[in-house]
């Protein structure tokens, strides 16, 4: 019963001293997310990998973005906002989850995406996420790659909040990813769940690392914060997908520095390159990898995060495995299936064909629940 439901904020005790602190939350996720074990295959001696399932936290809404949208949302409504502005991708999981959020709140969505020259004019389809947020009514505005980087995130969407103010709407203005200050509660708040967690489901267990895809900064920053300043200590090592660690450590620390945290991103977090050929774009053995992670253990990764997150941290294993030794790893699976849609011709030939089933003619028919006609 409390899905949609805005709640009082009350923070965790060891994050109450923390600047920003939010008055409300809305309830959007399906938490808190399951921690299972995680059978890898070929891991160093004695160590362990577990998976927290963010990526079961709902359907149109799934993956890491809900948390954030918990805390950003509330504070659309608060602010009396009527729709809402965020941009990323053309296969943003942001994007969606905000436009899917937004209708449930009855708040109309403005994405802007990000695509290529060559397709900036053309209708984007329906494939993966964008299905999702045409279906909810989104509206959606294309920017080429070029236009994007030479503008940026934020004036682009500037420009979009002053023509809906002269239209009379009110605007509300989410960043890249949900990651502002904010937005950063989000993963502040899912450490108090982790600590719950182990405390009741996962008996003995004390993770000593914790691993997670990084592509705008928010949920990083959140970890990393929650984990240092909690009973949990864990180590959380960020895979960058686009950009650079250097980049993300500044991103980071801008958000530590809007919480008034006292903190260094890089005393808390350690920040890898995981981008490989670049942002959404995969190598043949990344996406090998996610067919092979998804045969050998039934979860699907997703291409563009956690899919090179895992790749990046399994590598790592292989070439350096003693650091990994004897070590107990919670793996955050931050969600994105529905980014798998826009690889089904790179990722077709690396999947077994189907075929006919052979049915021998002379076999009589037995009529039951199979009868069709």
């Amino acid at each position: 019963m409390d899905l949609l439901a805005k709640k009082p904020y009350s923070p965790p005790s060891w994050a109450s001293h923390i600047n920003l602190i939010p008055s409300h939350t809305f309830s959007l996720g399906h938490l808190p997310t399951p921690i299972h074990r995680w059978n890898l295959p070929n891991l160093p001696n004695n160590t362990e990998v577990w998976l927290k399932r963010d990526d079961l936290s709902g359907m149109q809404l799934s993956g890491n973005k809900v948390r954030k949208l918990e805390f950003l949302m509330a504070d659309a409504v608060a602010k009396g906002a009527d729709c809402i502005i965020t941009i990323g991708g053309i296969q943003s999981n942001h994007c969606r989850a905000t436009a899917v959020a937004a209708k449930y709140l009855n708040l109309d969505s403005f994405l802007i995406l990000r695509t290529s020259k060559l397709l900036v004019d053309q209708d984007p389809g329906l494939t993966g996420n964008l299905l999702v947020e045409r279906l909810v009514g989104a509206h959606i505005e294309l920017i080429s790659k070029e236009e994007y980087s030479k503008i940026g995130s934020v004036a682009l969407t500037n420009i979009l909040k002053e023509k809906l103010l002269k239209e009379g709407r009110r605007p509300y203005v989410i960043p890249v990813g949900g990651s502002d200050s904010l937005g950063t509660w989000g993963y502040i708040e899912a450490i108090r769940e982790i600590e719950q967690q182990l405390q009741s489901e996962t008996g003995t267990v004390k993770f000593d690392d914790i691993v997670v895809a990084c592509g705008s900064g928010g949920t990083i920053a959140g970890l990393s914060l929650g984990s240092w300043l909690s009973s949990l200590k864990a180590k959380v090592h960020a895979f960058c997908v686009c950009d650079d660690p250097d980049y993300f450590y500044n991103v980071v620390q801008g958000l530590l520095d809007g919480l008034e945290a006292g903190i260094d991103s890089r005393d808390i977090a350690d920040i890898r390159n995981a981008k490989g050929l670049g942002y959404a774009i995969n190598t043949t053995d990344e996406l090998n990898f996610v067919k092979e992670i998804a045969a050998t253990t039934g979860v699907i990764l997703d291409p563009v995060y956690s899919g090179k997150a895992a790749y990046g941290l399994l590598k790592d294993m292989t070439e350096n495995p003693k650091k990994w030794e004897g070590r107990k790893i919670l793996f955050i699976h931050t969600g994105g299936l529905l980014g798998l849609f826009d690889k089904v011709e790179q990722m077709a030939p690396l999947l077994g064909n189907c075929r006919r089933m052979d049915v021998c003619e002379s076999v009589p028919r037995k009529d039951g629940i199979g009868k069709m006609f």
